[in-house]
């Protein structure tokens, strides 16, 4: 009966508080990672609302390929230009 007393005495003074101490360090990180994911949402947004712009860039590669197509056939008829004019006298 004696042995009960000892291991409950142990428990209670020994065991006990290093349970308590380590579910307080728990805690501490736990808490401690709250600013960290709100800083990582922020910047989630942020970066999801510079995305919303890339459906504008089927777009841009659409004006893009008529823009060098018109410049094309710009310096085709400038070349056929230069050809009627004949040499410079």
């Amino acid at each position: 009966m004696t042995g009960v007393w000892i291991g409950a005495a142990l428990l209670i003074l020994v065991v006990f508080p290093i349970v308590v101490v380590l579910l307080k360090g728990v805690l501490d990180a736990a808490t401690g990672i709250v600013p960290s994911i709100e800083g990582i949402a922020a910047t989630a947004e942020k970066g999801s609302a510079d995305l919303d712009a890339t459906a504008l860039l089927l777009t841009t590669q659409q004006q893009a390929k008529t823009t060098i197509e018109l410049v094309a056939a710009y310096g085709g008829s400038l070349d056929v230009i230069l050809d009627d004019a004949g040499p410079a006298a």
